[in-house]
C-alpha cells in the first residue's frame, strides 16, 4: 500500500505543533491484535441513523448520520458516532477520523468548537455554518471514545473499570471494520486519523493497530494514509519538561521555579518517585494556573455565563496504568524536545508559511516526510482560535502539498 506522509499536530498554549512521518510508524507503538468476530451484520442500519437535521440547524446540502456501532456483542459494548459528508465531490473527498483527547473528551466537542460544519450561537439554541467546517476538505467521522465517553456505553459494569490505551485501540479499529460494512462506499477511500491532546495516544496506537492487520490475510483493508494529532500527549518527560520551560520563558514561572525544577525534578518514566523538594516546587506552580487561561496564555480568563461545568469522576474512565496523574497542556517546546530525541536529520530548513498575506506559522521539514509546523495565534483546541489556518493545514495535508512559503 503506497503511503502519503502523515502528521502529528502538537500543542502550544500560543501556536500548534505538528509533524509529519510516513505510515510505517512508530516502532515503540504497540499493535493490538483484533478478533473479526466482532464484526456484526449492518444491513439497514445506515438509513436507520440519518439525521434529517439537527435542533436550531440551517439548511444544508450534504447528508449526515449519527448512531452506535457495537464493538463487543457479548459485553453489550457499542461506541457512537457522528458523520458529516463533504460539501461537495464526497465520492471522491477522503474520509477522515475525529478523536479528542482527554482522556474522556467528547468528539462531539470537536465537532461544534473545532472542525465540524456547525457552531452553536450565544443563545445555546441555535447552529450556524462554520465556513472553515473541514467536511470542505474530507468526509469527517466524529467517533466517541472510549466506552464511557460521552453516548458510548457498555452494558457491562466492569468495562468502565478497565479502560485503557489497549482496549481502546481495540474498540476504535472494531468500530471501523463494523462501520465500513455500514458505509461500504468508504471502504477502499484514503482514510486519515485527526485528534488532539490525549489523542497523541489514540491516534498512533490506532493508526498501527490499522497497519498490523492490513498485513495479515482476509483482512479488510483500510487505506490509511496519515494522521494528524492537536497538541498530542507524546511523553511525560519530554511533555513535562518542555511545559515548565515553555511557562519559564513567557514569564509566568520565576527563574527560581525553573531552577528548582530542572535542579530537583527527574521526569523520566525510569526515575524514582518525585522528591518532596521537586512536588512542592510543581505545586507551587501550579497555583500560577488559577490567575491565566492554560489553554492559551494570552486569551482573557473568562467563561460564558450561559455555560456550567459540572466535573465528573474521571475514574470510569482512566486506566492508572496508562494516564499519568498529572496532565496539563502541552507547549510548542515539549513537542520540538519529542522531535528532537528522534534525531532526524533536516530536509527543509525552518521557515515560514503564510496564508491571505499574513504569517499563518512556522514549519520545518525532516528526513523520513516528517514535518513541524506551527499555527500562529492559536491555543490548545487550534481550530477553536484559529480556523482559518487550521483549515489551511488541514487542506495542505490532505492534498499532500507543502505549507506556501511565500505571502
Amino acid at each position: 500500500m503506497e503511503s502519503k506522509p502523515f502528521c502529528w499536530i502538537l500543542l502550544s498554549f500560543l501556536t500548534l505543533s505538528c509533524f509529519v512521518a510516513q505510515t510505517h510508524g512508530n516502532k515503540q507503538v504497540q499493535a493490538y491484535h483484533v478478533n473479526e468476530s466482532n464484526v456484526y451484520p449492518q444491513e439497514g442500519l445506515k438509513e436507520k441513523d440519518r439525521i434529517e437535521r439537527l435542533p436550531g440547524q440551517p439548511h444544508v446540502n450534504f447528508s449526515q448520520y449519527g448512531g452506535y456501532v457495537t464493538v463487543n456483542n457479548s459485553a453489550g459494548r457499542a461506541l457512537y458516532y457522528y458523520f458529516v459528508e463533504a460539501q461537495h465531490s464526497k465520492d471522491s473527498l477522503p474520509l477522515l477520523l475525529w478523536l479528542t483527547g482527554g482522556p474522556g473528551c467528547s468528539s462531539l466537542a470537536g465537532a461544534l468548537l473545532e472542525v465540524g460544519p456547525f457552531r452553536v450561537l450565544s443563545d445555546g439554541k441555535s447552529l450556524f455554518e462554520d465556513i472553515f467546517s473541514w467536511n470542505y476538505a474530507a468526509n469527517v467521522l466524529f467517533l466517541e471514545s472510549p466506552v464511557g465517553v460521552g453516548f458510548s456505553y457498555s452494558n457491562t459494569t466492569s468495562d468502565y473499570d478497565n479502560n485503557g490505551d489497549r482496549r481502546t485501540a481495540r474498540d476504535n479499529y472494531v468500530f471501523l471494520l463494523n462501520w465500513l460494512e455500514r458505509f461500504p462506499e468508504y471502504k477502499n477511500r484514503d482514510f486519515y486519523i485527526a485528534g488532539e491532546s490525549y489523542a497523541g495516544h489514540f491516534v498512533p496506537q490506532l493508526a498501527h493497530t490499522i497497519l498490523y492487520h492490513n498485513k495479515k490475510a482476509n483482512k479488510t483493508i483500510i487505506d490509511l494514509k496519515g494522521i494528524i494529532i492537536g497538541n498530542a500527549v507524546i511523553n511525560y518527560e519530554t511533555d513535562q519538561r518542555g511545559m515548565y520551560d515553555y511557562l519559564w520563558t513567557h514569564a509566568i514561572i520565576s527563574d527560581q521555579d525553573v531552577y528548582q525544577i530542572h535542579k530537583y525534578c527527574n521526569f523520566s518514566s525510569s526515575a524514582s518517585p518525585e522528591s518532596r523538594e521537586c512536588n512542592a516546587t510543581i505545586d507551587a506552580v501550579q497555583n500560577y494556573f488559577n490567575y491565566f487561561n492554560v489553554y492559551n496564555i494570552y486569551a482573557p480568563l473568562c467563561f460564558s455565563p450561559n455555560l456550567t461545568a459540572q466535573p465528573k469522576n474521571a475514574s470510569s474512565i482512566l486506566d492508572g496504568n496508562t494516564v499519568v496523574t498529572s496532565m496539563q497542556e502541552l507547549p510548542v517546546t515539549s513537542t520540538k524536545y519529542s522531535i528532537n530525541k528522534m534525531k532526524l536529520p533536516v530536509k527543509t530548513a525552518w521557515h515560514p508559511w503564510f496564508l491571505s498575506g499574513e504569517v499563518g506559522g512556522f514549519t520545518q521539514v525532516y528526513e523520513g516526510d516528517l514535518t513541524f509546523a506551527t499555527v500562529r495565534g492559536a491555543g490548545h483546541q487550534v481550530p477553536a482560535y484559529q480556523p482559518a489556518r487550521a483549515f489551511s493545514l488541514i487542506k495542505h495535508f490532505l492534498d499532500g502539498t507543502p505549507l506556501p512559503n511565500t505571502n
